[in-house]
């Protein structure tokens, strides 16, 4: 049997349909309605900082549980089995720790900054914030290259279009241009509404997708197959035999904090809140938010898993047996399940539940990008520029990164697991950021050099990926395919950048101490270093 074939065995169909084109609307609705409130970059960016606990802990669910999310964590749960929930754990652990203590957010909200960079700058300088900026943009930008594409694979899967042709591209130009439209006109303000809506639609198709999975397959059923088809390896993380190992579960809990404390669209949202103590209590009540986002679709990825293995056409589809045989991508594994267990109707509201997922997501990192792009570069090498321009420029760039993004997941190849492309892609910022913040906020001697070789050094995270592992280790260095597979994994390379890059700030700030004022009149560090 074709893929065409196995895709078009799905329940969705035009009741379907209509409700997946309804949802929309309302979304395109809410921007219209929001850019009546936007007048100046408060606005724009941080919603005029007057978010709640409530709102705050929905807009920070729905932005953290995408589509991309969704899917990486099935196709997660799908080669790595039970095993793979150490990941969602270890992440709402390390939340509430952030929630209890205000480890970095809270500082940072304190200073009032509308960006990470904002801040590199008041500590470091303007240098630092320029170079920051470009770094945190071109990292966040290629992390989120495949976002379109998960989304759109997930509507091509469940829908029953065919994966080959024009439908895929098809998918991803409506989707781009329905984010863009809202993000565009409403800014953070926008964004924030819409969140709230679609954390509704999320909590309620996350749960009744998770129900009808149990009631389709059989809870025993689902653990007997779990064992008969992975062994141990698909239950304990750390055996070397599966998907995982220590290293990676080391590299998973930085991850955690990376997620919650360090990763731009979660800070803008603590950037965002009314007061540091309602920062602290939204991360706290958040944290279980995170580890269900993961958790959740593992939980997808395993019984799609044990669907796959039990169905002859579906196995035949996935995991081939003729020789040169190509294998449907994994990434299909979630919509096609989801697109036979649920019944007509029903469907369509875990799809519009998915796209609110995807849109939830993509506009906070529209906005968060393109803040950073016009703030912390632009802004500081042309000079001041009023609010209205600053917006206007806001906007070009949204629509500029929306292209972009266009481009990287229809033209680039994924050599690896989609959740690990994101982990190395983010670690191009966060490895640097995480020296930055920490040694500004709470060491005094950090400085402005030792900022710059730090932020330099966490661009090696870039070796993690597949395709730069093997042009790098493979052809230039003419290193065995095997070997650099098995040793240099993208978890290594992860946590050795993390590794570099504290040592490159704590060396270069001994060496290279701050003497009197800094190379700007933002740079201080009034209420930001703590001895």
């Amino acid at each position: 049997m074709g893929f065409a074939e196995i895709f078009q065995q799905t329940n969705f169909g035009t009741l379907d349909w209509c409700i997946v084109v309804a949802y929309p609307l309302i979304s395109v609705v809410l921007g219209i309605v929001a850019s009546r409130y936007v007048a100046d970059m408060d606005d724009f960016v941080v919603a005029g900082r007057g978010i709640r606990t409530a709102l705050g802990v929905a807009t920070l669910t729905g932005t953290e549980l995408g589509l991309v999310t969704v899917m990486y964590s099935a196709q997660k749960g799908f080669t790595g089995g039970f095993a793979a929930f150490h990941i969602g754990v270890v992440a709402g652990v390390v939340t509430f720790f952030v929630g209890m203590t205000g480890f970095i957010v809270a500082g940072l909200r304190r200073q009032e900054v509308l960006t990470i960079p904002e801040f590199y700058g008041r500590r470091y300088g303007r240098k630092t914030r320029i170079l920051g900026g470009f770094v945190l943009a071109f990292g966040g930008i290629l992390n989120m290259g495949m976002f379109l594409k998960a989304g759109s694979i997930f509507i091509v899967g469940i829908t029953g279009m065919p994966s080959e042709g024009p439908a895929l591209v098809i998918v991803m130009l409506v989707l781009l241009v329905l984010v863009l439209f809202y993000t565009i006109m409403g800014g953070m303000i926008s964004v924030v509404i819409a969140d709230y809506v679609q954390f509704v639609i999320l909590s309620f198709g996350l749960l009744l997708a998770t129900g009808l999975a149990i009631v389709k397959l059989g809870w025993g059923n689902i653990f007997t197959s779990m064992i008969e088809l992975k062994g141990e390896a698909g239950f304990n993380p750390l055996l070397a035999d599966s998907a995982f190992g220590p290293d990676y579960v080391v590299w998973m809990m930085f991850l955690g904090l990376v997620g919650c404390a360090l990763w731009p669209t979660s800070v803008a949202r603590a950037l965002a809140s009314k007061s540091e103590k309602i920062v602290k209590r939204q991360f706290m009540f958040a944290s279980a938010s995170y580890a269900i986002r993961n958790i959740v679709p593992y939980f997808w990825g395993i019984c799609a898993f044990v669907l796959i293995m039990k169905a002859p056409d579906l196995k035949g589809a996935f995991f081939p047996t003729a020789e040169g045989a190509e294998a449907l991508d994994s990434l299909y594994a979630l919509p096609v399940f989801l697109g036979r267990i649920l019944p007509a109707g029903l469907v369509g509201i875990i799809t519009a539940a998915m796209i609110a997922a995807f849109m939830s997501t993509h506009d906070s990192y529209f906005l968060c990008w393109s803040s950073v792009i016009t703030n912390d570069i632009i802004v500081p090498l042309s000079g001041e520029l009023s609010q209205r321009r600053r917006v206007l420029l806001t906007r070009v760039i949204i629509f500029l990164i929306g292209v972009t993004i266009f481009i990287v997941s229809f033209a680039f190849p994924l050599s690896e697991d989609l959740w690990d492309y994101m982990a190395v892609t983010g670690a191009i910022y966060f490895s640097g950021a995480f020296a930055l913040l920490v040694g500004g906020l709470y060491w005094r001697r950090a400085s402005s050099t030792g900022a710059v070789m730090a932020l330099v050094t966490g661009c090696s995270a870039v070796l993690g990926l597949g395709l730069v592992r093997g042009l790098v280790f493979v052809r230039l260095l003419g290193l065995e395919p095997a070997m650099v597979e098995e040793h240099i994994t993208a978890a290594r390379v992860g946590i050795g950048t993390i590794l570099l890059t504290i040592t490159a700030m704590v060396i270069g700030s001994l060496l290279f101490p701050d003497r009197g004022k800094r190379d700007g009149p933002e740079a201080t560090t009034e209420g930001g270093a703590l001895s």
